[in-house]
């Protein structure tokens, strides 16, 4: 290589020009994708009334679907982390075969089509169900088309992101603790609520917001599951898909504001999603 190719190369100035050119063909499909997700927000932020958001939010359609989205969604974070917990320890400390199995198993709700979720929700609890048939026939308890089928349509879909969470945060864990808490006394119990717990909590606090956002945007299974009648069973999202037929201002108010609770969301977990 000749000296004049050698002092080429070793001039960072003119390396880096070149380089710059070259990153176009990433650089052209990165702000596509960026403008792919970005715009249709923008949009909605455009085409809402601001000055009319708190009229528009005040109505009874999107009141109602407020106070029930509230009351079902936190039904459903103590549910899910009252079942969730556990079950999340047995995936991160179970070393039985079938526990990859049991895995998969609780993560099917993450790929399943939510309409799909609500279909299986029927075959299980509905009147003819499988199961449903034995309750309104021995207790004379019917789920499809109340609040409750609310919250089990919210708990199917939210589960998997707590647990997933808080499987992560208890594999983290040093195993040795268990033996230590075990050669001072301490039950399996004890040492899961005194040791356990406490030191996973940043996690279970991420998992419990992960959650509680997805309960809060479930649609497919809830309508398909619980139907969509206002006061029972319409939550936020059932309630802006019938405001677009009757009041389109309180439906992009409803959307607005659930965006603003997914930026809370996100802004709460940045330090640990968002690095």
């Amino acid at each position: 290589m000749s000296p004049r190719a050698l002092r080429r190369d070793a001039d960072p100035g003119r390396a880096r020009q070149p380089e710059a050119g070259r990153r176009w063909p990433i650089l052209v499909p990165a702000a596509a994708a960026v403008a792919l997700l970005a715009l249709p927000l923008l949009a909605l932020l455009l085409r809402v009334d601001w000055a009319g958001l708190p009229r528009d939010i005040a109505t009874p359609l999107a009141r109602q679907a407020l106070a029930l989205s509230a009351l079902t969604t936190s039904v459903t974070l103590v549910v899910v982390m009252l079942l969730g917990t556990p079950l999340a320890w047995v995936l991160a400390r179970g070393s039985h075969p079938t526990v990859p199995w049991l895995r998969a198993l609780v993560t099917v709700p993450l790929v399943l089509p939510p309409v799909v979720g609500g279909v299986a929700l029927l075959a299980a609890w509905g009147r003819q169900g499988v199961f449903g048939a034995v309750l309104d026939d021995t207790l004379g308890v019917t789920i499809p088309f109340t609040t409750v089928a609310v919250i089990v349509a919210e708990t199917f879909v939210a589960l998997p992101f707590y647990v997933i969470a808080v499987e992560g945060s208890m594999r983290g864990l040093d195993q040795r603790l268990d033996g230590i808490a075990a050669t001072l006394g301490a039950s399996p119990l004890r040492t899961f609520t005194r040791v356990v717990i406490p030191l996973v909590g940043p996690g279970m606090a991420a998992g419990a917001a992960l959650a509680w956002a997805r309960a809060l945007g479930e649609f497919g299974a809830t309508i398909t599951f619980a139907g969509n009648f206002p006061g029972r069973t319409q939550t936020v999202p059932l309630g802006v898909f019938a405001a677009l037929e009757q009041d389109p201002d309180a439906a992009l108010a409803l959307s607005v504001l659930m965006l603003a609770v997914c930026l809370v969301v996100l802004g709460a977990l940045r330090t640990r999603w968002l690095t």
